[in-house]
């Protein structure tokens, strides 16, 4: 039976902010500080941590003894699950978007880094097509993966629910209530919400998102009461999930040189991007202090960067 008082989850992780110095920065008179929560863990980083610690106290409290969860074959959540379920005795099960992966189940493996990290954490995987993962959800899909697996806790697509909200508002702590404007990048929805709960009624919160669509401000606001302290900059996603080009990927590595930083391509280069694009085109106040979460992610540079290699395009320089 799974252990909460020796739990992974136990300890209460506040994460440093760390001020960020570029010349954008002075000319404009505007603070940046990058709160790192990508330093919690190496793979169950930033939001994914927050994500899964109520949902998994939850999992534990229903007495369930394995996982099952959802995501693309560079799901970030998939990996974080995999070994957060491992550190909490849990047994796991991703459904994984894409039924070609399974062809040849070795190759995919050798190729992907983050399916290995999951793998190599037991998980055990059921690769669907593309139009079985539309209907993950449904009664009679839920009920085939019982049949195969047994009983399990089911972990929602990217972590996002309720539980997952009330760990993400424990990102801010009271040393951040100084900042005039936080910053998230955004997919599911969840890590915001948890940060617009929080935060005090003065700051505003702005979110990146990281895929295209409008729908993204309607999950939202499933999770929070209505405020108009809060938006989205939905011009940043450089295509859509998972998209990049050669101008994200030389931001990132400068920003990196000029930080020591590093950024990811999915979601928090995409963020931090649009962040000092905005600053240059005066969108924030002379005397400004914002706080961008850094929400980790970083396990996925390595599938990048085997895409960008076969591409012959610029690498992202990993620290």
């Amino acid at each position: 039976m799974n252990n909460t008082n020796n739990s992974f989850f136990a300890t209460d992780f506040i994460s440093k902010n760390q001020q960020v110095f570029l010349p954008i920065l002075e000319e404009k008179r505007i603070e940046l500080f990058i709160k790192r929560e990508d330093l919690i863990h190496s793979l169950v980083s930033g939001n994914k941590f927050r994500k899964l610690k109520y949902n998994l106290q939850e999992a534990t409290k229903l007495k369930k003894k394995s996982l099952l969860t959802f995501g693309g074959a560079f799901s970030n959540h998939i990996a974080a699950t995999a070994v957060a379920g491992r550190l909490q005795g849990f047994k796991t099960f991703g459904v994984i978007r894409g039924d070609e992966l399974s062809k040849n189940l070795t190759k995919t493996l050798e190729e992907n880094a983050t399916l290995r990290e999951a793998h190599e954490n037991g998980m055990k995987f059921q690769f669907v097509s593309r139009e079985q993962y539309r209907q993950k959800l449904s009664f009679g899909f839920i009920e085939k993966m019982k049949n195969k697996w047994g009983d399990f806790y089911l972990v929602p697509e990217g972590g996002t629910n309720c539980l997952a909200v009330d760990g993400c508002e424990e990102i801010l702590t009271k040393s951040d209530y100084q900042f005039d404007y936080i910053c998230s990048a955004v997919g599911t929805g969840g890590t915001i919400a948890g940060l617009i709960k929080a935060k005090k009624k003065r700051q505003k919160v702005i979110g990146f998102p990281a895929l295209k669509g409008n729908f993204l401000s309607e999950e939202i606001r499933k999770y929070v009461v209505k405020d108009a302290s809060w938006g989205l900059q939905k011009k940043y996603h450089f295509g859509g999930y998972a998209k990049y080009d050669d101008q994200l990927i030389d931001f990132i590595n400068n920003f990196k040189k000029d930080t020591n930083i590093q950024l990811d391509p999915i979601y928090t280069g995409k963020m931090l991007f649009g962040i000092i694009d905005l600053i240059k085109k005066d969108y924030f106040d002379e005397g400004a202090q914002i706080l961008a979460i850094h929400t980790g992610g970083l396990q996925g540079i390595e599938g990048i960067n085997k895409q960008l290699k076969k591409k012959e395009q610029l690498l992202i320089d990993v620290l």
